[in-house]
């Protein structure tokens, strides 16, 4: 039986038995997720005193500017990952392409691949605000002892068996779902321990905030529009809150304590939406939905989608259920 203030080793270990497989692989990998955690908090915490943040003078794969702190936990959940032979493979939103990890084992079982984006909000470091990890982890579907290839990657996200991310902020968090409810775990500093702070998360079924980008308003479709003034029209328990980080773990996060909607829509810049389907949207909607909420494209559940690349990008609408199934309805009668 969890209970707060119990470590996450001890929370792992506990419950064990709930997860969809036990055979001990799984637990290994959180445990390796939760040390690449710790080491890249030790980094994020420092940036302002050592040469880390700013830009590395490279883009990622998408065409943007990588930061410091993004190259840098990049290869630390890699190397993290990699050294304890737990995965056959990884894809990370740094990389052009997925990762194929060879055991030195040549029998090896490794059974899962990991998804990540290692510094999600980035654009955040040089300005001291929240940013955060989010991870995504399937069983391979190709045969266990052969080379990981992009049919393991490409599933649809209602196939993971594990998801979380970490969020680095005036506390630091491990936020994960193994399909038994959402679980929070709250960093100790001083001992380097992390402990479980937030049991079973849920989202609240209404809210009172709404997360989206206004800047970008008139490239919005017009039912995404209209769902932004029904949020700012006075009327019953409205006008609802703006609040808009930048990061999608630290939007997420606020609006599942607190009732909220996060929306990042498709728009005449961004034709396809903005936020990559395997790395950010698949493990928030899984989050969300095993928390209560409901995460959809504006017509269709994320975890339906069929992935057809590793840097696909969707349209993005998560939050407390009523307030994404109310934006579904603006959307359909536009």
């Amino acid at each position: 039986m969890s209970r707060k203030n119990q470590t996450l080793g001890e929370f792992i270990i506990e419950n064990q038995s709930s997860f969809k497989y036990t055979s001990g692989e799984l637990s290994r990998l959180i445990n390796s997720i939760r040390l690449a955690a710790k080491v890249v908090n030790h980094e994020v915490n420092k940036a302002g005193l050592v040469d880390i943040i700013g830009a590395a003078g490279d883009t990622n794969i998408q065409g943007e500017d990588q930061q410091k702190l993004d190259v840098y936990a990049n290869n630390k959940f890699i190397q993290t990952m990699t050294k304890r032979n737990i995965v056959c493979g990884i894809a990370s939103e740094e990389e052009d392409d997925f990762i194929s990890i060879n055991s030195q084992d040549e029998n090896h079982q490794n059974k899962y691949v990991v998804l990540i984006d290692p510094l999600d909000g980035s654009s955040n470091i040089d300005v001291n605000v929240s940013v955060g990890t989010i991870f995504s982890i399937y069983r391979r579907v190709t045969p266990v002892g052969t080379p990981a290839t992009i049919d393991d990657f490409l599933q649809k996200g209602n196939q993971q068996v594990a998801a979380g991310y970490i969020i680095y902020g005036t506390s630091t968090m491990i936020v994960y779902t193994t399909g038994d409810g959402v679980n929070g775990f709250t960093l100790n500093p001083a001992i380097g321990t992390f402990y479980l702070s937030h049991p079973d998360m849920k989202f609240p079924e209404n809210g009172k905030i709404y997360s989206v980008n206004e800047g970008n308003y008139i490239h919005f479709p017009q039912g995404i529009k209209n769902y932004i003034k029904y949020c700012q029209m006075e009327e019953g328990d409205r006008p609802y809150t703006s609040r808009y980080i930048g990061s999608l773990v630290s939007d997420f996060h606020r609006n599942m304590i607190k009732g909220g909607i996060y929306m990042y829509p498709k728009s005449s810049k961004n034709s396809n939406g903005k936020l990559r389907l395997l790395y950010e949207c698949n493990p928030m909607a899984y989050i969300a939905e095993q928390a209560n909420g409901k995460a959809s494209d504006g017509f269709n559940r994320i975890m339906d989608i069929e992935p057809t690349e590793l840097h696909q990008r969707v349209p993005f609408i998560c939050g407390s259920k009523n307030m994404v199934e109310k934006a579904e309805e603006f959307m359909r009668n536009a």
